[in-house]
């Protein structure tokens, strides 16, 4: 069985909208999850971003410039966040926005290098609520009222109670297929031990007409829960 992936819940504020403008990270959170569960792991910093915070931004998530005029600035804290970041895949809400900024800002220091020269992946929770949810509201705001994950301590969009947030939805959004893995897990009669097989000489086995049948029954199913957007259940070739 391989080893559980470390994931972590990311988000960041910004002082705008637009990296391009000039826009830069004053709060970055990742909350550490394991097997589902978060372990209460975390690195939650706020960033002098060496220039004004846009007052529409400000409006938003409430941090104002002088929250973060004695903060220490991103080339202080990046080898804080790579360390942190290291080999795990991150979990974000509209990911195309915060890697943005993060492979932006790393790229400035370390030249040529980014986010993703770090981590093992990214899943951006944004594009499968509307792989899930086509045509519906797929905010974070309006997940969680989705979900019932309740949001009334939170006045302002902050990085940190956002990653809380979008853990509890991110679980949401990946329960059904959770509860597959584990009902095929329990109907399995089957209990495997490591055996050396480099003393034998083995054959390949083709599957009988029973077990090709199992297994196609198990891709139906897949595609089924999946609302026909399964990857390995093609209709045509399986007819």
């Amino acid at each position: 069985m391989s080893e559980p992936i470390r994931q972590l819940i990311l988000d960041t504020e910004t002082t705008g909208l637009k990296v391009e403008d000039g826009h830069r990270i004053i709060e970055f959170a990742a909350l550490e999850m394991f097997e589902r569960k978060l372990t209460g792991n975390k690195l939650h910093l706020y960033i002098n971003p060496e220039r004004e915070i846009d007052p529409n931004a400000s409006r938003i998530h409430g941090i104002t410039d002088e929250q973060v005029a004695d903060k220490p600035t991103f080339s202080e804290v990046i080898n804080e966040i790579r360390e942190f970041i290291k080999d795990s895949e991150l979990i974000i809400h509209n990911a195309k926005f915060d890697m943005g900024f993060l492979n932006y800002q790393f790229n400035l220091i370390e030249k040529g290098k980014t986010v993703d020269s770090y981590i093992s992946g990214v899943i951006d929770t944004l594009a499968m609520a509307r792989q899930k949810f086509p045509g519906g509201k797929n905010s974070l705001d309006a997940l969680c009222d989705r979900f019932k994950v309740d949001r009334s301590n939170r006045d302002y969009h902050g990085a940190l109670i956002d990653c809380r947030l979008l853990a509890d939805v991110y679980l949401n959004l990946t329960r059904e297929q959770i509860n597959l893995l584990e009902q095929q897990t329990a109907k399995s009669q089957y209990n495997f031990n490591k055996i050396d097989s480099s003393k034998f000489d083995l054959h390949v086995i083709k599957p009988t007409v029973e077990e090709e049948q199992l297994h196609l029954a198990y891709l139906e199913q897949l595609d089924k829960l999946s609302n026909g957007k399964s990857p390995w259940f093609n209709k045509k070739s399986n007819i």
